[in-house]
């Protein structure tokens, strides 16, 4: 998810932020205009005992699966039924805390695999309490119907994505009206309830087939704000709740996006500074201006020379963007550039595009949920000119993707479901809940932690001081993970801040990720744009 920043003069965290700082931050009123909240959530229909069978890994040698039945509409739950995948690794002590949900994000971001991943890297006494459990939200991966609006809609090479002329422009919007038109007529009957409140809903209904008392969260970005909104709906049946990238609530969906444009651009340039940081290994210059600058002609080069015939571009904000979700992947970014801007050679380029840009296959799912839930959740502008002007006045000072970004979102434009009213999010009957937040996350601005964080009574924020990679709990920082087991244990937690991990260095060879002590695990499971 992508997003506008209310106050563009407003400068983010650039600075490690000390806790006094957090805590002034967090005196500060939240500028977000009141929304309502949702109505009193009816009673979910009742749902029968899941059955687990096996469907152990190598990797997760006591996974289990079950499907769950959940009304498409909950407001008829007696009508049309329709399936939740689920996974679950079951608590092994001798008193259970119950369920714990995870959620890596998206909208349409498949978290089957992802209980795995978190039973196996928390604690082994703190993951002996819960039952893990990962799902795919209803229209995502094998859940069913699972939504697929259009295949070949990122096939290369794309039109610019920057329209420096009528043609492009033109080209670009067939393309997202020609995907809502294909999602309309291939989806008419299940698109009205496919959005976040659907979704928490179905939550709903898992807790009271697993017939636990209550249970616990715990969502990565997109999965911030779905947690956020069962736990408005459903406050009494929260026991932990872990946000870890929290959106922006204020901002759901269109300025939340646009605020993200101007946070990945300043990413993109702490990447280029990092590189020349590294000239000795890429020479591409020792001035982070001048290296931006060679990014850049690579980029006007690919437009009449796209690389392999693949890389125009587009595709290349493609391969670059997840640079911005996981400084992991720098060296071989890095590697890639150099490739093509001082050797002339665009074999490496290309081969980045396919590891990081390329769609793959079930992307097409993944992506038709997220615009699915996107533009059903809250209201976009339906006049293009609204859209053309806030993106050239917002390329104006964050070229990297803000009109990449636009293109993503832009099917949101001609949608025909109508929009939802977005619920507040605010609390004051819940737990404790715990927020972690990377003070230059890309994806998720630190501001919007700090919103998230006001509306949620009793909540602590931790901020990864400096960190600018999305998703951190988990992926290596020993004081955060520390932090993270001892809430799980106890749910106690206080505001708190820890240092970033270290910047990766150059890598040895051209495909490998430095380990960043899990990182890259995480951020595989994560994906990009969610």
């Amino acid at each position: 998810m992508l997003h506008p920043v209310p106050h563009p003069s407003k400068k983010r965290a650039a600075v490690l932020l000390s806790l006094s700082a957090v805590a002034a931050a967090l005196a500060s009123p939240v500028v977000a205009a009141p929304a309502p909240a949702p109505a009193p959530a009816p009673a979910p229909a009742a749902a029968a005992a899941l059955r687990w069978s096996g469907c152990a890994t190598p990797r997760y040698p006591t996974l289990q699966c079950a499907s769950l039945k959940v009304p498409l509409d909950h407001d008829h739950p007696a009508g049309r039924q329709i399936s939740l995948a689920l996974t679950r690794v079951p608590h092994t002590a001798a008193t259970s805390q119950g369920p714990l949900l995870v959620n890596p994000g998206g909208p349409g971001g498949s978290g089957r695999t992802l209980a795995g991943f978190v039973a196996s890297a928390l604690p082994k006494d703190v993951a002996a309490q819960y039952d893990v459990i990962g799902f795919d939200p209803r229209g995502v991966g094998r859940s069913e119907p699972a939504l697929d609006c259009g295949a070949g809609h990122f096939k290369p090479v794309r039109p610019d994505s920057v329209p420096l002329d009528p043609a492009t422009e033109r080209a670009n919007l067939e393309r997202v009206r020609s995907f809502a038109e294909s999602c309309q007529t291939k989806h008419a009957d299940v698109l009205p309830y496919v959005g976040t409140v659907s979704a928490a809903r179905d939550l709903e209904v898992l807790r009271t087939a697993l017939g636990a008392e209550r249970l616990s969260y715990f969502g990565y970005s997109y999965g911030t704000y779905l947690g956020a909104v069962y736990a408005r709906l459903h406050p009494d049946r929260v026991h932990r709740l872990v946000l870890d990238s929290v959106v922006d609530p204020g901002g759901v969906w269109y300025e939340d996006n646009l605020a993200q444009d101007q946070a990945f651009d300043a990413r993109h340039k702490s990447f280029l500074a990092w590189v020349a940081q590294y000239d000795a290994t890429y020479h591409l210059g020792t001035d982070p201006a001048s290296v931006e600058e060679r990014w850049y002609a690579m980029r006007t080069a690919l437009r009449s020379a796209p690389a392999g015939g693949k890389v125009g571009p587009a595709e290349l904000e493609d391969t670059y963007m997840p640079g911005g979700y996981y400084n992991g992947y720098w060296p071989a970014l890095a590697e890639a550039f150099a490739a093509y801007a001082v050797r002339e050679d665009a074999k490496p380029l290309v081969a980045a595009y396919e590891r990081f840009g390329a769609v793959e296959p079930s992307a097409g799912n993944s992506y038709s949920v997220y615009t699915a839930v996107q533009c059903r959740d809250s209201a976009w502008p339906r006049d293009w000119n609204t859209w053309r002007a806030d993106m050239w006045r917002t390329h104006a000072k964050a070229p990297f993707m803000t009109w990449n970004n636009a293109w993503y979102n832009a099917p949101c434009a001609f949608w025909k479901t109508e929009p939802l009213q977005t619920p507040d999010v605010t609390n004051h009957d819940l737990p404790p809940a715990l927020l972690f937040q990377a003070s230059e996350d890309a994806a998720t601005p630190f501001e919007g932690a700090v919103a998230m964080h006001d509306k949620l009574a009793g909540s602590a924020l931790v901020v990864e001081e400096g960190g600018g990679n999305h998703g951190v709990a988990l992926s290596g920082n020993k004081c955060l993970d520390e932090k993270l087991a001892a809430y799980l244990r106890t749910g106690q937690a206080a505001d708190a801040a820890c240092p970033a991990q270290p910047a990766p260095k150059p890598a040895t060879a051209t495909r490998a990720v430095p380990p960043s002590a899990g990182g890259a695990a995480l951020h595989g499971l994560l994906g990009f744009r969610g």
